[in-house]
């Protein structure tokens, strides 16, 4: 698959079909779901050793993509989906 990124200007554009495919949906789902707020983006620039490279995290439900590209958009890193556990809370029962 040939999909892009973009970085320049300050912007940073990702080919929709890159996304979708990690999470395994066709890029209509993917745009709805983004729309909704459903599939959230978050974008960091790396700093010292990492300065050069931008991080893209793209989470759904309890599933990230992460994409680390240069700063020619070229993936530097392959494309990974992390599981994030969820938060459980633990109770102790009254008066013990």
């Amino acid at each position: 698959m040939t999909a892009t990124v973009k970085i320049g200007d300050g912007r940073v554009t990702v080919d929709a079909a890159l996304v979708a495919e990690g999470f395994g949906l066709d890029q209509q789902r993917l745009r709805s779901l983004m729309q909704t707020g459903t599939i959230t983006t978050r974008c960091e620039t790396g700093e010292g050793g990492d300065a050069g490279r931008t991080r893209l995290n793209f989470r759904y439900g309890n599933r990230v993509l992460r994409l680390t590209v240069d700063d020619t958009g070229a993936l530097v890193e392959p494309a990974r989906i992390d599981f994030l556990r969820s938060a459980r809370i633990r109770t102790t029962p009254r008066g013990g």
